[in-house]
């Protein structure tokens, strides 16, 4: 005979038999991942950030290396621009180092370089909402804090049996209701974790290990034999396809890199310098265009390199790299906030995005001296 299943764990008896056998399995199953070595609120604060729609092997050796180089809330508020978005390049959504930093700032100005251990002040700080607050609350301070993150509302609303699309407001709300309920009580940033291992591990999209889980007898979606139906979204948008240019352009030998303004996409990262393409522009046309308007310079002798793809959340963008020449007289910047000339070995130790060092892997132009063009600043 099938079992009855609650259409919640708010009951006691649900509560805390969801509750044990989610503790259960997570401390037989739980991966060996660095941050689950400590209870420094700092470095589970850095690890929650870094896991934001990245992947938990893409984080470790970012993570690891972060640490290394800034090991405190100090460290990090003290950081150079650029020595921090080295550290970041690379794993993507940019904005998360530049709001650690402000973040790590307010930290040494208003609480002695300390994270706070309460969901309300955690909020207040850059770049901190409501999952990361209670992660660090319940991971590196055990307060009974809920968290919902992409495994857990697929947790929760194959659990539930939630059939309503799941970003709506009221599955929304519900989800956290839910979490929270679960929350309450002993160790609950092993209950949280184990929550989004399960996500992460057997709960997954497609194919859920549904024979390996450890509340299968509780899910309503699988007593209804659709768990992978489960949850409900919204149709995605297909992305927006975009073309760019880069130019290599050469003076004394070196080579112009140019570096983005901290908002914005890429924010803070440096590259070959250019800009998306108007419809219609050809790769050489907006070459031109864009390094006349964003760095006062005009160029000659345009010419094709190759190009090169790279896909972001939501649009796919084809850079074209061209080499030039530059005619002499001073970078005027309106649309970077920062230039140099450097050495074709410099230039691969900045902080570069992917898709910057996509351009300059296909190497400078070869046919091209480097010592042409008159000398500038």
């Amino acid at each position: 005979m099938t079992p009855q299943v609650d259409k919640g764990v708010g009951s006691l008896s649900q509560h805390r038999a969801v509750r044990g056998a989610l503790l259960r399995w997570y401390r037989r199953e739980k991966r060996d991942l660095p941050w689950r070595r400590t209870r420094d609120p700092y470095a589970i604060w850095v690890s929650e950030t870094m896991l934001q729609q990245t992947r938990v092997e893409t984080v470790i050796p970012y993570y690891e290396r972060f640490l290394a180089r800034f090991p405190t809330v100090e460290a990090l508020a003290d950081a150079d621009g650029d020595d921090l978005m080295e550290h970041w390049a690379g794993l993507g959504y940019y904005r998360r180092a530049r709001n650690l930093q402000a973040a790590a700032r307010k930290l040494v100005e208003e609480y002695g370089g300390e994270l706070p251990d309460d969901v309300e002040a955690l909020l207040a700080l850059p770049g901190v909402g409501r999952y990361t607050a209670g992660a660090v609350a319940s991971i590196a301070f055990d307060r009974d804090a809920p968290i919902v993150d992409g495994n857990v509302a697929r947790v929760l609303a194959r659990l539930l049996d939630l059939r309503e699309e799941i970003s709506s407001p009221a599955v929304q709300k519900r989800l956290w209701e839910e979490a929270a309920v679960l929350a309450k009580g002993p160790h609950p940033g092993d209950l949280n974790q184990a929550l989004m291992e399960l996500g992460a591990r057997v709960c997954t999209p497609r194919s859920p290990g549904c024979l390996l889980c450890p509340i299968r007898r509780h899910c309503a979606a699988l007593q209804h034999g659709d768990p992978e139906s489960l949850p409900r979204k919204k149709p995605k948008k297909a992305p927006l396809r975009v073309e760019g240019v880069a130019v290599w352009v050469p003076r004394q030998h070196r080579w112009l890199a140019a570096r983005r303004p901290p908002e914005g996409l890429l924010g803070g990262l440096w590259e070959l310098p250019g800009g998306e393409l108007a419809s219609g522009e050809t790769p050489e046309a907006g070459a031109a265009r864009c390094l006349r308007e964003r760095l006062g310079l005009e160029l000659d002798e345009l010419r094709g390199i190759g190009v090169v793809e790279h896909v972001f959340t939501h649009r796919i963008l084809s850079l074209h790299v061209l080499g030039a020449t530059a005619r002499g007289g001073r970078v005027r910047r309106s649309g970077y906030d920062a230039h140099r000339w450097a050495p074709l070995a410099a230039l691969h130790e900045l902080p570069l995005s992917a898709v910057a060092r996509k351009a300059l892997a296909l190497g400078a132009p070869a046919r091209q001296a480097p010592s042409s063009g008159s000398r500038g600043a």
